[in-house]
């Protein structure tokens, strides 16, 4: 190593991407899974999160998809927090019918629900007035016993006045 000059490892890329998060800085973070991928350095869940979450926070829901397709492809592990990331970014973008899709997958992927994921996608059904897919979404976080947030039934109630179903709501 030449003086002066920092070696991008493993470690370091993944402080980096770290560093991203806090800055918003999705493209350096996106410029660093890249040169990870191009030194064989590992891909792990940890710095696909984390670059994901960033995306996620910079309302780049098309990159935060990509990179979840990459991750599928690598064969990195996926969990709850890879989707409720990747969710998210659907969300805030108005990508309801992604966020459902991402959802629905995610037993295929033995990745358990949580109350991240859960809110997300309510949410994502809230704002585009989905009120049939947001209750849907309600009622399997109540089947599969995961702690039950006041965002979430928030979001559903909201759904269903936003859809003219108010009655919906009080059931």
């Amino acid at each position: 190593m030449e003086q002066g000059k920092v070696e991008l490892d493993k470690i370091t890329c993944s402080t980096l991407i770290s560093a991203c998060v806090n800055t918003g800085e999705w493209v350096m973070a996106l410029h660093f899974v890249s040169r990870m991928a191009q030194r064989n350095l590992e891909l792990d869940t940890i710095a696909f999160n984390t670059t994901i979450s960033v995306c996620e926070t910079c309302g780049e829901w098309t990159k935060a998809l990509r990179l979840f397709s990459v991750m599928v492809q690598s064969r990195a592990e996926l969990n709850a927090t890879t989707f409720g990331a990747v969710i998210s970014a659907c969300e805030k973008r108005g990508r309801w019918k992604a966020a459902l899709e991402l959802f629905s997958v995610m037993p295929q992927n033995k990745v358990e629900y949580d109350t991240i994921t859960f809110s997300a996608v309510i949410s994502a059904c809230e704002k585009a007035i989905e009120w049939e897919q947001a209750l849907h979404a309600l009622n399997v976080m109540v089947q599969s016993k995961v702690e039950l947030k006041a965002t979430g039934f928030s979001a559903a109630m909201s759904a269903c006045e936003k859809g003219c179903e108010w009655e919906k709501a009080m059931q």
